[in-house]
């Protein structure tokens, strides 16, 4: 067996035992959130007779344990099953809104790290410069507000008051997101925000630490053109760190989208998740949940292969 093959096998089993092990905690803590389903269902009409036959009929009287182990069972084989609330299929649920939530989270990645790279290079390659301080105190100030906050700002600013651009992603009925394009442009406004600052600082530190070593400053010495330095010796060895740094925030995208979402009311999968907890759906909650657990687990999978692919010096295993 091959290296590459058996870091494979090893990181599959670990993602393996993480999500099952992340199921069981899911599931566990839905069983600790007040009310359910079937009393929020019936709501004022709500009798001790037919309360106990809507339980009966949604599966609630059954042991934690059964509960748990027909819904892993049937997630396995790719069955979510259906929503107790609703009685719509939750693969179609979650199907349609997973490619909202993939294309906000493409775009706002292409936008983000382009930009948040080249901003970090020109940083590290001219530290304590006016532009460094700049992107600096701005990276610092972004990352210390949370992205609801620069959302709701944003919507101050570029919805109240300048109304350029729309507060909200509701749709009419025969509409799409990319029918709309003018909807997108806040949410990956506010995801950039964080996304551009994170890895902007990473690659700042990294390219000040390879523009410090001592064959960046030989080639320097030599005569060697600046710009034939960066693209041929900092660049390479600068930013394979910070790829991994990029794959994790592909992972943190589809949770963290999550507030995004609910802010602008984004046909997504985080808005899914959080109607699921207001209107305590615990299936859907929990096949939502193991959806944005499964995208974090295998971007950091990819991660690792992409980094090990640009380093020759990493061997997997």
């Amino acid at each position: 067996m091959t290296n590459i093959l058996r870091f494979l096998v090893i990181r599959l089993t670990l993602i393996l035992v993480t999500l099952f092990s992340v199921s069981i905690a899911i599931f566990a803590a839905t069983e600790f959130l007040p009310g359910d389903a079937a009393s929020l269902l019936l709501g004022q009409q709500k009798t001790p007779e037919n309360l106990k036959a809507l339980q009966v009929k949604m599966g609630l009287d059954r042991h934690p344990v059964e509960r748990y182990y027909k819904w892993i069972s049937r997630a396995v084989q790719g069955d979510l099953g259906l929503s107790p609330r609703s009685g719509a299929s939750i693969n179609e649920m979650i199907g349609r809104r997973l490619p909202n939530s993939a294309l906000l989270a493409f775009i706002a990645f292409g936008v983000a790290v382009p930009t948040s790279l080249a901003a970090g290079v020109l940083a590290g390659i001219y530290p304590d410069s006016r532009l460094d301080r700049f992107l600096s105190i701005g990276s610092l100030l972004t990352i210390s507000v949370p992205e609801f906050i620069i959302g709701v700002l944003l919507m101050l600013i570029f919805s109240s008051k300048l109304g350029w651009l729309p507060s909200s992603t509701i749709m009419l009925p025969g509409e799409t997101i990319t029918s709309k394009p003018e909807v997108l442009v806040l949410p990956v406004l506010t995801i950039t925000g964080a996304l551009f600052a994170y890895i902007l600082r990473m690659a700042r530190a990294n390219v000040i630490e390879v523009m410090e070593s001592n064959y960046v400053r030989t080639a320097i010495l030599k005569g060697i053109p600046m710009r034939k330095v960066v693209i041929k010796h900092v660049l390479p060895n600068a930013l394979i760190p910070t790829v991994t740094v990029i794959a994790n925030n592909v992972g943190w995208m589809f949770g963290g989208i999550i507030i995004v979402e609910f802010v602008f009311a984004y046909p997504g999968v985080g808005s899914l998740l959080i109607m699921a907890i207001d209107t305590r759906d615990m299936r859907l909650l929990q096949s939502t949940a193991m959806v944005i657990a499964s995208v974090y687990a295998f971007s950091n999978l990819a991660a690792d292969l992409v980094y090990g692919m640009l380093n020759p010096r990493i061997r997997y295993g």
